[in-house]
């Protein structure tokens, strides 16, 4: 449990960080907001991109790795549509609601690439740091 409670905070530390680095990223004003987001981008993160993962080796294969970006992208998009639809407040240039253009791809894509970033990095620290 107590695992779990600490992924969810490293990543929630982890959008705090894209939206300070990433334009047009919103992020929710409200502690539990960003918490509930924080909790299911770790579930997406959990059980949705290992099948993504395991369905797109081959191209990831080929693409010399390449898929996992797009995989990252997609992945962060689906975390915002279901935040709109959750009214929590999470929003890449303005979106959800209406369509996805070039801007709302180029945040989700920064954003994904700073939240693997940070993520990996306090993964790291968590695993170096005695008794944690």
């Amino acid at each position: 449990m107590l695992d779990i409670l600490i992924r969810v905070v490293i990543i929630a530390v982890a959008l705090i960080v894209a939206v300070m680095l990433v334009p047009n990223v919103e992020i929710p004003p409200e502690l539990w907001q960003l918490g509930v987001v924080a909790l299911i981008f770790g579930v997406v993160n959990a059980y949705l991109r290992p099948i993504a993962k395991l369905l797109s080796l081959p191209l990831t294969l080929v693409g010399l790795g390449i898929i996992g970006l797009v995989i990252n992208t997609a992945l962060v998009l689906l975390v915002a549509f279901v935040s709109g639809q959750l009214e929590l407040g999470f929003s890449l240039a303005g979106w959800p609601p209406g369509e996805i253009d070039l801007d709302v791809i180029v945040a989700a894509f920064l954003t994904s690439l700073v939240v693997s970033i940070v993520s990996t990095v306090l993964g790291l620290f968590r695993t170096l740091t005695p008794g944690m």
